[in-house]
């Protein structure tokens, strides 16, 4: 993976600032600290970024926590009180959390010029730093969370020397710099390149999918904030009026231990519904996720939360019009009426599923829009120049003016 591959997809511009910063910071360290290796969108991310930063010259490294189911039912609970609907943590809670987070940074190797401290879990390594730039990158919607767990995270999180949030309403009263910075998709990767025709039917087929008739397809982990419930209550009001098929694709992250529980409410709700197709996709199939994604009619990610939601701008690179909840960075991606539509209910997806499967060529029209809005705002460079503009800006910060 080269800078150089990115040349005619991404702007000229952005490759051009990327060149000119990573020449001042070749040589130095840089490390990411998250807490599942895949499976989860930030897993994702970083499976991309490092080694195109790697190639520039600068010294990155990503390292991930080791950690019990006991460790990740107490982060799990942490996600949703952030997110609004968890409960308060224990004293126990907390002990178990501060526990993990001491017993893995005292085995990981935290020295480095900037470090990027991934979402909650890890957080507690603020705690060994000794040098360097600090960042503390949330990707999850902390815009309304339960006070008291807040509160703990919050004393946690004024250590470092800047957030970085994924939306404007996440950002939070903090002492420190605040930065927005989006997620991205690399579109030579796996999950994003074009494929052919036959390769789409071919996986279709192996997964026992007829592509007979219009496909409704939500990619997203069994999670209760991902609505797979609610997706299956408006495929059925669609089903009143049109032929259709719903395939649920996803898996569990290893950092997730609610996955398994939703999935089978899932089944149950299906009741054996041959038309509705659930797939539990392990890692590393981007391949086959990209083919499902190809092969859709229209593409659904019905969240009652969200922190960005990648898998909204996947399916827009690939031309497909996308009906979303209209939470977290699902606005930012799609442009109402534009690339896609946001929906609050239940009975508004289903209308707007009617709407696209009765005007094929609308939903056309929209595809081609998307995927250009995904060029110009959403790939793996504007990412990339995000990092390391604000790690220079940070080095630099009591500097008037900063040369490139």
């Amino acid at each position: 993976m080269k800078l150089e591959d990115y040349k005619g997809i991404s702007a000229p511009g952005d490759l051009r600032a990327i060149e000119k910063m990573a020449e001042r910071l070749r040589g130095k360290k840089m490390l990411h600290v998250n807490s599942t290796a895949a499976g989860g969108g930030v897993a994702e991310l970083l499976q991309r970024i490092v080694p195109l930063i790697r190639d520039m010259g600068i010294d990155v490294r990503w390292e991930v926590m080791q950690a019990e189911k006991p460790f990740f039912e107490v982060t799990k609970n942490f996600h949703n009180a952030l997110q609004g609907k968890g409960k308060p943590l224990t004293r126990e809670m907390w002990d178990t959390y501060e526990g993990v987070n001491r017993e893995n940074y005292a085995r990981i190797d935290t020295d480095a010029d900037c470090v990027v401290i991934h979402d909650p879990q890890p957080a507690l390594f603020i705690e060994k730093k000794k040098r360097g730039i600090w960042l503390w990158r949330c990707h999850i919607d902390i815009s309304t969370p339960e006070k008291a767990t807040w509160y703990l995270l919050k004393n946690t999180i004024e250590k470092f020397d800047a957030g970085i949030f994924s939306v404007s309403s996440f950002a939070q009263s903090l002492p420190i710099p605040q930065f927005l910075m989006q997620p991205s998709i690399d579109p030579l990767s796996e999950k994003n390149i074009e494929l052919s025709e036959d390769e789409v039917n071919r996986v279709y087929e192996r997964f026992g999918i007829p592509m007979d008739k219009p496909i409704l397809l939500q990619v997203s982990r069994f999670d209760p904030f991902k609505d797979p419930l609610g997706v299956i209550d408006s495929y059925r009001l669609v089903k009143k009026y049109h032929d259709c098929r719903l395939v649920l694709a996803g898996g569990t992250a290893t950092d997730d231990p609610e996955g398994e529980r939703v999935l089978k409410e899932v089944q149950e709700k299906a009741n054996n519904d041959p038309d509705i197709h659930i797939l539990l996709i392990p890692p590393f199939s981007d391949r086959e996720i990209n083919a499902l994604q190809r092969g859709a009619t229209i593409v659904l990610q019905k969240s009652t939360r969200e922190g960005f939601g990648l898998v909204v701008a996947e399916a827009l690179w690939k031309k497909k019009p996308v009906i979303g909840g209209d939470v977290g960075g699902i606005p930012l991606q799609i442009i109402e009426g534009v690339t896609g539509f946001l929906i609050h209910s239940v009975e508004g997806a289903a209308y707007r599923i009617r709407q696209l499967l009765e005007n094929p060529e609308k939903a056309k029209k929209m595809g081609e829009n998307a995927k250009e809005h995904i060029r110009r705002n959403f790939l793996i460079t504007r990412n990339i120049e995000n990092y390391l503009s604000m790690w220079t800006a940070l080095e630099h910060k009591d500097q008037k003016v900063i040369y490139l």
